[in-house]
């Protein structure tokens, strides 16, 4: 098996995009998520693009451990100096030179010749030798470069040095089929010992990082640059868990491996998506909230028989524990019995039937039917009485009178057997006063995880009279002691909708919560 390195540059390529800026102390805890990740090699950043950025990457070299830690450059002796500065306390450190070597670059950037261009990269990957082992030379917009011209720029690097020769696809324009016969072409061709390999980065703006990254590795790179959630320049990059997951799952295909612990993957992804209040798409490949989950009745079916009828990778294989069953209008009667036996019930012949219409009358309703409802379902069809859940009734936030005071939420819930009850609590922020209201009425003490919010504006044709007219999706999760669950609600307003969404979260953590006590207490009553 080849071994394929795996460069991640989340920290420079995916931060530098719109959106996603970090600051210094969460590109720390992100290089650190990538580190336990195993990555080959972390791009930092580009340390003379600000003295902050210097500094991010100075703090990442000297903290973090295992990955070669790199910083970009251009072509000139000033980067270079800003990188070896930053670089300086890292064990293992790279500097990554790059340069526009296509037509349009040489022309309407750089306005330089060709020779021009050649110099400038002797030059500096020379310059580079004098404070680095290691020097990667990117030849930026490589894909619409001259393929000779390519050859002998690629080549001079080689000759100076450069340890690694990157072959960006800088503006997502290539192929699958055109990038796998280039790097066939300039692994023939490039002159270099066997120690310089080739790399390759593409970009997604036709939507074929992944697919052009992983045809250059059967072309011939050993060095695949890529970044978390596929985040970076426009479209965003080669995502990282993409490419590794197919490099694992089709190893047979490609006779290459990765040293990246794929365990590690959601525990990275969580944490970019923390830092940049960003999560993936819920259909993106492995990361997305739906890589996993089914509510088809016939890939549940399939699923509760053998995962693998409808799933190529396992989700423990990339840190993900879940049964991936989600209930909803498209689930059919073996997921709700499973789902239903999971939970201490057992439900055959009419019982299944009887609970089965119910569940359907309120999965079109609501759509997801989470466990808490799942419970309340369960409970109304074994007693014959409806179960209560809670429901926001009212929320007002009332405003410090002072500077140094926090705001105060008083939070009205209803409930089919208390009643309406209210609590007050004050915090820092408006939400969390009323998170903490509720957690003190429900009785259960948790912490908010994530929150993903869409915000739907109404159609301008049909303006509504009554304002604005918007509809507000939060899905939220929380954990409580160690776990995590999710909740979902749909409003007008958005802060009576995130509270809607952390009472769901929270009745699904009571609901569990309260079935493992009835569990423990049959096996202690056997």
């Amino acid at each position: 098996m080849t071994q394929i390195r795996i460069f991640d540059t989340t920290l420079r390529d995916g931060e530098q995009a719109p959106g996603f800026s970090m600051t210094p102390e969460s590109k720390l805890r992100m290089a650190r998520a990538l580190a336990a990740l195993k990555v080959d090699v972390i791009e930092a950043g580009f340390a003379a693009s600000s003295p902050k950025d210097a500094q991010s990457i100075m703090e990442i070299a000297a903290a973090v451990e295992g990955p070669i830690i790199c910083s970009l450059s251009r072509a000139t002796r000033g980067d270079i100096l800003a990188s070896a500065s930053a670089l300086a306390p890292a064990t293992r450190k790279r500097c990554h030179i790059f340069i526009g070597t296509s037509p349009l670059h040489r022309e309407a950037k750089l306005h330089m010749s060709r020779e021009q261009v050649l110099e400038a990269i002797r030059a500096s990957v020379a310059f580079a030798r004098e404070h680095f082992e290691d020097i990667e030379f990117s030849a930026e917009d490589a894909i619409r470069t001259e393929r000779d011209y390519l050859v002998e720029a690629l080549s001079v690097a080689a000759a100076e040095g450069a340890t690694t020769l990157n072959v960006p696809d800088t503006v997502g324009y290539t192929t699958p089929e055109e990038i796998y016969e280039l790097f066939c072409h300039l692994d023939r061709h490039v002159a270099r010992n066997g120690d310089t390999i080739l790399s390759t980065h593409c970009h997604d703006d036709l939507g074929m990082a992944v697919a052009n990254s992983l045809a250059a590795v059967r072309g011939g790179a050993r060095q695949v640059e890529c970044a978390m959630n596929g985040i970076g320049e426009r479209a965003g990059n080669c995502a990282l868990e993409d490419v590794v997951m197919a490099l694992r799952t089709r190893a047979a295909v490609y006779e290459a491996t990765t040293g990246v612990d794929t365990t590690k993957i959601i525990a990275a992804s969580r944490t970019l998506a923390q830092i940049t209040n960003t999560p993936p798409p819920r259909n993106k490949s492995i990361v997305g909230a739906n890589a996993f989950a089914h509510e088809s009745g016939i890939h549940q079916h399939g699923v509760l028989q053998n995962r693998a009828t409808y799933e190529i990778i396992k989700p423990e294989d990339i840190g993900l524990s879940t049964d991936g069953i989600v209930l909803g209008k498209h689930s059919g009667r073996h997921a709700l019995a499973a789902k239903a036996k999971a939970l201490g019930h057992v439900l055959e012949g009419e019982t299944l039937d009887h609970v089965f219409a119910s569940f359907k009358a309120l999965a079109d309703e609501i759509g997801i039917v989470d466990t808490a409802r799942l419970v309340a379902l369960l409970s109304e069809a074994k007693t014959h009485r409806p179960r209560a859940l809670w429901k926001l009734s009212k929320l007002d936030i009332r405003a410090p009178v002072a500077a140094n005071a926090w705001p105060v939420a008083r939070v009205e819930l209803e409930h089919g057997e208390r009643g309406r009850v209210t609590d007050v609590a004050s915090a820092p922020g408006a939400l969390d006063g009323a998170f903490a209201a509720v957690s003190q009425m429900i009785g259960v003490d948790a912490r908010v995880d994530s929150i993903d919010m869409q915000y739907i504006a109404a159609d301008r044709d049909e303006a509504p009279a009554d304002g604005q007219g918007a509809s507000v999706l939060v899905d939220m999760t929380v954990e409580v002691d160690g776990e995590i669950f999710a909740g979902r609600a749909r409003a007008r307003d958005i802060l009576p909708c995130c509270v809607s969404a952390y009472i769901d979260a929270v009745s699904n953590a009571q609901a569990v919560r309260e079935l493992r006590q009835r569990n423990e207490q049959k096996v202690a009553a056997a």
